[in-house]
């Protein structure tokens, strides 16, 4: 059997273990080292690898990025923020038809921008807006589906703990993708509520109706919101303009986040001490993952199959467009069996060096932020498709009385308005690269 098939069997094999249930970091982790030992053929060098590559991994400094943003999401959702975002867009666009569920995405869009995991997003706005929406009579589907939905905008809007490990894999500007993301997360949030608002004039008994709330409870509420204001432009703005680099800013979120928490009354009675908690759980869920895939990509480059896979595409002769629509549909078809982070440490190795390879008619460092932002959307649409969609499951165990089906179901137009979204932006990336081209 050679280094090829084997790398090509591996594949199965991962899939196997994940459907199983062995954790995903540790499923590529064996697939690694196996892997490595049977190309090898002999145990000595992978145990080598081991001790350097999990030093090296862990001690790169940019990685501390995401603590830092998982710590900030922590203390916003301590520190009140989510219901003030949810109460503020609930005053100003809740009256309208589907307009308490618009106000969910709405306010699931303003988190995600002091947060950067779509898990937590989901997670925080699920305990603030289902109780409303249920008790405005919303569909469980409907309900259930936008806040799903809505809580993937915490990944696309940034920051975004998925695009920091874009970049370290394939060496770009963190700044530049932060600031290519804005335009693609808003259009994101306009397509879900543009989606709400069909599905409830298709379905007229799908919502409720909410009363009009007055001018003077409008401004009063969005008086509240002025701290997620502040934390976002002083992060993404403080990193674009230089004051600090991306782990700089990440600690300055934090702080400002967790010092807003606090003056909010929200780090009482042990929360401070959850937050930390909880941080470093989820921290350390993610490195294991990083490390897995770390060993997982050291036997596939040893494999040469990244290589040989570039080179095979370049010597087909595939259009670039055939090429890009293959890889954006293999993510949608795995975002059914993996998560967002595991996809993009598997597979950013691989397909990248082969459209890196192909004429897309863009300079190298433009396509590269383009091309990452495509991926970030169509993992993103993994979050909401079943039977691995991890929102869907969140929110669905918020909604005792709404059945999985009908989650899933509710979730469906959703996706379909991500793969529009996901279109247009690949036919036209000047609609994700005009504010990098023009403040770069």
């Amino acid at each position: 059997m050679s280094n090829l098939d084997i790398a090509l069997l591996s594949f199965p094999v991962l899939l196997a273990l994940i459907f199983l249930r062995v954790p995903i970091g540790l499923a590529m982790l064996i697939c690694g080292f196996f892997g490595n030992w049977l190309v090898l053929d002999r145990f000595t060098p992978i145990l080598a690898q081991l001790k350097t590559l999990t030093f090296t991994t862990f001690s790169n400094y940019s990685l501390s990025i995401i603590p830092l943003f998982l710590l900030m999401g922590q203390f916003a959702a301590k520190g009140g923020m989510s219901q003030a975002l949810f109460r503020a867009a609930n005053a100003w666009i809740g009256h309208r038809k589907g307009g308490v569920a618009m106000a969910a995405v709405g306010a699931c869009a303003g988190f995600g921008a002091i947060c950067g995991s779509s898990i937590a997003t989901a997670a925080t706005m699920g305990k603030v807006a289902l109780p409303e929406l249920k008790r405005f009579g919303y569909d469980g589907g409907l309900a259930t589906g936008a806040l799903a939905a809505g809580g993937t905008l915490g990944i696309l809007i940034p920051p975004s703990v998925i695009l920091v490990i874009y970049a370290i894999l394939t060496e770009q500007n963190i700044a530049k993708l932060f600031l290519a993301a804005v335009v693609p997360g808003i259009l994101a949030m306009l397509g879900y509520m543009l989606t709400i608002a069909i599905y409830v004039r298709l379905k007229p008994g799908a919502s409720g109706v909410r009363e009009r709330a007055s001018m003077a409870e409008r401004l009063r509420l969005t008086r509240d919101v002025w701290p997620v204001l502040v934390v976002f432009f002083l992060v993404v703005f403080g990193i674009y303009f230089g004051w600090f680099t991306p782990t700089e800013g990440a600690a300055v979120g934090a702080a400002g986040t967790g010092l807003i928490a606090l003056l909010n009354g929200g780090l009482k009675d042990g929360a401070f001490g959850e937050s930390i908690r909880d941080t470093a759980i989820a921290t350390g869920m993610i490195f294991l993952i990083i490390l897995g895939a770390g060993v997982y990509n050291s036997f596939l480059a040893l494999s040469q199959l990244p290589q040989q896979g570039a080179t095979w595409v370049t010597e087909q002769g595939f259009s670039p467009a055939l090429v890009l629509t293959v890889i954006l549909l293999t993510y949608l078809v795995f975002g059914c069996v993996m998560d967002s982070l595991s996809m993009i440490l598997l597979t950013v190795p691989i397909f990248f060096p082969i459209v890196t390879g192909l004429d897309f008619g863009l300079p190298p460092d433009e396509f590269a932020i383009w091309f990452g932002v495509l991926i970030l959307i169509v993992v993103e649409v993994g979050l909401i498709t079943p039977p691995v969609g991890l929102n869907l499951f969140i929110i669905n165990s918020m909604a005792k009385d709404t059945p999985m089906i009908r989650t899933f179901q509710g979730a469906a137009p959703f996706v379909a308005s991500d793969v529009v979204r996901t279109a247009i932006l690949a036919v036209f990336p000047a609609i994700t690269l005009f504010l990098v081209r023009w403040l770069y």
